[in-house]
């Protein structure tokens, strides 16, 4: 079991399936904000992003993830059990190492 912040609040790490609402709804209530508009102004996103997230159109980004932890004190890995992500390793594809070539030039790697 894993505690989130200072309250009494608990969560089950194998009973947590991801769902960044879970994620979005404790920061307004860690915050003490009234809803996902004075939310987003927390965080200094459009309201846009915000309900895109809720909609599950928008993943929780590396960024906005590291915004929420500037903005609630909350650790990082805590935001990350809320929304449900348990991935202990995190893999980044080879295609992101990759130079990019001028249009046309094909570059090979091995």
């Amino acid at each position: 079991m894993t505690t989130i912040s200072d309250d009494t609040q608990i969560i089950s790490a194998n009973d947590v399936q991801y769902d960044p609402d879970r994620l979005l709804d404790a920061l307004i209530e860690k915050l003490h904000l009234k809803n996902d508009a004075a939310l987003s102004r927390a965080l200094e996103v459009a309201p846009p992003v915000i309900s895109k997230i809720r909609h599950r159109r928008l993943p929780v980004g590396a960024s906005l993830l590291i915004r929420m932890h500037e903005v609630s004190d909350l650790s990082i890995r805590d935001l990350r059990i809320l929304m449900g992500d348990r991935r202990e390793k995190y893999r980044i594809s080879d295609k992101q190492f990759k130079p990019k070539a001028p249009d046309g030039v094909e570059i090979m790697t091995e």
